[in-house]
């Protein structure tokens, strides 16, 4: 996508495990109506039974005085930082991180990845089986996991979350794009209570990853499916206790503009591997700021725990790290992407009747010559530079080094060239007709557009002030709008109102799972959105490939047809790279159980980090 209890209960529950571990008289209480039973049986067993018991009595003892040890690490607050208010709560249709990045610590799926091994793990499904041809998966789910709200997880969640939303032709969700094979759907049922079973229709590769789709509650969403409220569900002004999870933490308050708070989940089912209730900090703490300047003026002071670091920060960040009591992680390059695109929708607005995009500027923006042009004046190594302070690399590829196996070294690259640049433009009829130093179609028209980005990102309005600059030396007039994130989203994916934009995706290792933006009907398929046929070869060609990839189940096969999508990808240039940052994060030295990965980031174990004592 475009990647607590408060600190008095946190005791409460540490007193709790304490008293039961540490006062005998609990534990009589608890079984007093056996203790006449109990003592006759012991008057009267042989002398090794008696010393099986005593010794069972004091191993049980010691591991009752470990557990009450271990419970040392509960309590305390992790405070995040983030530069915009979540668009919503309802991960179902969320297409932003900024809902995501929330929603992730509430909701689960059946499986997740590691993120060092990158294998697939259980995790709301203990174990799955699948038949001789691949067709039908049979998952078994963990017994006693309940919702936030107490009530138990069944098989029933898993069908309404996939029958009843995600293949909702009502509901916006990306993710019916991923699990949709050549129009046809999975076949999702009920076995039992606690198993479910999923008929493919045809060979499907990224199956068990693709079994990470956050699991939701029917028995609080049902309702509004019925009543065709659901996308309306779970906004920001909903009351968090209507915001059910079986994550390791849930909503607890949100204020617009301000703060939003995750309360430790006293009911998640996962255990430490020494039998520890997971999570162990009570409080996640996300301060809203105005820009990424802020949250490292918050950082260097002390008032946040973790700062993701831009390249031009880390001179000054990185000195500091013993003075200031941080560690500094370079994580290699990140997952994710920045691009320019431009808007080839050609469809007109139902409500006014009046194109989404001027048709003169859709004229130029489905020029392939026009989008070749621009990237060649995107010079990357002053984004690197002056953005990056060197900590970057230059993007060509819809996918990045970062995925590994997947990823195309091979694909065309467009390098830094003005003069290349303006002959391509000449060629397609752009040039200065009127002298005035603005390239003119060739019907006559300047060509002026805007250029939006998100303001809160520092980083991006760098990269889109380049950008314009570079494309003003080879005759464009570029209008560069800075605006607030969440509507930026909006007008790529909602009111279509845009010319151009500079963003930036979520990546991942699995090709198939950027199938809601690169198919032709997919729910990102933001320059050219809602189409029922592909518009161009090239994009049919791309749906052709996806849907090939995923059935083939042989890696260097698939590799063969992800390579030749982004191939085509780089040919047509829907979206034009830019640079990728280098994943460089600051965390405060105060928690234990870090195990940073490129695959998951700082805190993807963040039910299993606490807060070590002397900072609570």
């Amino acid at each position: 996508m475009v990647q607590s209890l408060p600190k008095y209960f946190a005791k409460i529950f540490k007193i709790k495990l304490y008293s039961i571990n540490r006062h005998p008289e609990h534990q009589r209480c608890e079984g007093s109506q056996y203790s006449s039973n109990i003592l006759r049986f012991f008057h009267f067993a042989s002398l090794s039974v008696r010393m099986t018991i005593c010794i069972g009595i004091l191993l049980f003892s010691f591991s009752s005085y470990l557990a009450a040890a271990v419970s040392d690490k509960y309590g305390g607050e992790l405070i995040l930082t983030t530069t915009s208010d979540p668009k919503s709560f309802n991960d179902i249709i969320a297409k932003e991180t900024s809902t995501t990045e929330i929603t992730e610590y509430i909701f689960e799926g059946l499986t997740t990845v590691d993120a060092f091994t990158l294998k697939v793990k259980p995790q709301l499904a203990s174990a799955w089986e699948v038949s001789a041809d691949g067709l039908t998966w049979t998952f078994y789910l963990r017994q006693g996991v309940v919702w936030n709200d107490g009530v138990p997880l069944t098989a029933d969640d898993v069908v309404f979350t996939f029958n009843e939303l995600i293949y909702n032709e009502t509901i916006p969700s990306s993710s019916r794009d991923i699990f949709t094979i050549d129009g046809k759907s999975f076949k999702v049922e009920k076995v039992d209570d606690y198993t479910v079973r999923f008929i493919l229709p045809v060979k499907f590769a990224p199956f068990l990853r693709g079994m990470a789709q956050a699991i939701l509650p029917k028995h609080k969403l049902k309702k509004a499916v019925d009543s065709g409220n659901f996308n309306f569900t779970w906004g920001i002004d909903t009351d968090p206790k209507e915001i059910v999870g079986t994550g390791p933490f849930k909503l607890a308050q949100y204020k617009p503009g301000e703060r939003l708070i995750l309360e430790r989940n006293p009911l998640y089912w996962k255990r430490s591997v020494d039998g520890d209730h997971l999570p162990y900090i009570s409080k996640v703490i996300y301060v809203i700021v105005q820009s990424a300047d802020v949250e490292l003026l918050k950082f260097l002071e002390g008032t946040i725990d973790l700062y993701t670091i831009r390249g031009m920060d880390y001179a000054l960040v990185k000195p500091l790290e013993q003075k200031k009591n941080f560690t500094v992680y370079d994580l290699g390059p990140a997952m994710g992407s920045n691009f320019i695109t431009f808007n080839q929708n050609p469809d007109v607005n139902s409500k006014t009747g009046k194109p989404f995009i001027d048709p003169k500027k859709l004229s130029w923006f489905i020029n392939p010559q026009f989008r070749q042009a621009v990237a060649h004046s995107i010079d990357r190594a002053k984004i690197i530079e002056i953005v990056n302070n060197g900590f970057g690399y230059p993007q060509h590829s819809s996918m990045g080094p970062a995925a590994g196996f997947f990823y195309n070294p091979n694909v065309i690259q467009y390098d830094y060239d003005l003069d290349k640049a303006k002959d391509i433009l000449a060629q397609a009829g752009f040039v200065d007709r009127s002298g005035d130093g603005i390239l003119d179609d060739p019907a006559g028209n300047t060509v002026e557009f805007s250029l939006y980005t998100n303001a809160d990102s520092t980083e991006r309005m760098d990269i889109a002030a380049i950008i314009s600059h570079d494309l003003e030396k080879v005759g464009m007039k570029v209008n560069l709008k800075g605006i607030e994130f969440n509507t930026l989203v909006g007008k790529l994916t909602s009111n279509y109102e845009w010319d151009a934009i500079v963003l930036g995706l979520t990546g991942g290792v699995e090709p198939h799972f950027g199938k809601n933006v690169w198919t032709s009907d997919g729910q990102l398929h933001f320059w050219h959105p809602n189409q029922k046929e592909p518009a161009t070869p090239w994009e049919k060609r791309i749906d052709e490939v996806f849907n090939q990839g995923v059935q083939e189940l042989d890696e260097d096969k698939r590799k063969v047809l992800y390579d030749e999508f982004q191939l085509i990808a780089s040919k047509e240039l829907p979206v034009v790279y830019t640079t990728l940052n280098a994943r460089l994060v600051a965390v405060r030295s105060k928690f234990g159980n870090l195990k940073p990965s490129n695959f998951g980031g700082v805190m993807h174990n963040l039910e299993e980090i606490y807060i070590k004592p002397e900072y609570r």
